[in-house]
């Protein structure tokens, strides 16, 4: 990890493309702007994870009722099947 001092103005450069900007300090919190390219997502970390977390579900919960359907209909005999 890279740690820096910054004071109120300054700016770090991120690749060419990315300018972070210390707009104000107040306490133990810091205002900080960034210019990005409009392509490059920019998240709290907070939010970030509960995006995460997300689409994590949503990629594990359609196998899974797709599984349990599929165990249900093959537990289940069939009218047209003799038993």
């Amino acid at each position: 990890m890279l740690v820096l001092t910054r004071k109120t103005g300054q700016k770090l450069i991120i690749a060419d493309k990315i300018e972070v900007t210390i707009l104000e300090t107040r306490g133990d919190s810091v205002k900080i702007g960034i210019q990005a390219p409009r392509n490059v997502s920019i998240y709290r970390e907070e939010i970030y994870e509960e995006i995460k977390k997300a689409n994590q579900q949503s990629t594990e919960t359609p196998s899974t009722l797709n599984l349990e359907g599929v165990l249900n209909l093959l537990e289940k005999p069939h009218p047209e099947q003799p038993h």
